[in-house]
């Protein structure tokens, strides 16, 4: 069962991978499915049904969240998000590589969202420096125990050579700090002449005791 955490945790504007709720608020809801299918899924070259789309699309408050949906579940047919299936291509041939720490911090957090293979790789590294054990990756990944061992197992191995090679860094040792010692003089205030020190008067040497000359 994948690990899911109550509504108490704070939202992260990020949809869930079974979140359909977002099609309610879109733009398009509510269009004739005939309607609907003729402005969303044109030909190449029908330009007035694809801007009409992109127009719509524009103002759209959902757009991104659709956008992700065409991404996460390999849509490449129709218009998502205001893009057409050209714009999308390049997306989805480099959806594996994108890196969104916002995912993986909602990810501990308890969301369930979609990760690429990336950002999976980022989770099974922090997990390992969190000290997860097996079983509780395996339930958020939803991976047997196994694999979820082998995947700790990897990540221990990247942190014991990452240390052998670069050497582990030692915490720095606090100076204590040296009180100077306190002037005695006060600087004078700007535009006032400070009176010149006076040499110490000098005593005469006592005369020799004899009579005088």
């Amino acid at each position: 069962m994948r690990h899911i955490t109550t509504h108490d945790v704070p939202a992260t504007g990020l949809r869930g991978i079974g979140d359909t709720s977002w099609h309610t608020r879109g733009a398009c809801h509510g269009m004739d499915v005939e309607d609907a299918d003729a402005v969303f899924f044109p030909g190449p070259r029908d330009h007035e049904e694809i801007a009409e789309a992109k127009e719509l699309c524009g103002w759209c408050p959902v757009r991104r969240d659709c956008l992700d949906f065409a991404l996460e579940n390999v849509l490449k047919e129709g218009i998502w998000g205001g893009l057409t299936e050209a714009e999308r291509r390049p997306l989805h041939d480099g959806l594996h590589r994108r890196l969104d720490y916002r995912r993986v911090t909602a990810f501990f957090q308890g969301r369930d969202v979609h990760l690429t293979e990336a950002e999976r790789q980022v989770v099974i590294d922090h997990a390992y420096v969190r000290g997860w054990r097996p079983d509780r990756l395996a339930a958020a990944l939803q991976i047997s125990h196994k694999h979820a061992r082998d995947l700790l197992r990897q990540a221990a191995n990247k942190v014991f050579d990452r240390d052998r090679t670069y050497g582990v860094p030692r915490p720095k040792k606090k100076r204590k700090k040296t009180c100077k010692a306190a002037s005695t003089l006060t600087p004078a205030a700007p535009g006032t002449q400070q009176p010149a020190a006076r040499p110490a008067a000098s005593t005469p040497a006592p005369a020799p005791l004899g009579k005088a000359a």
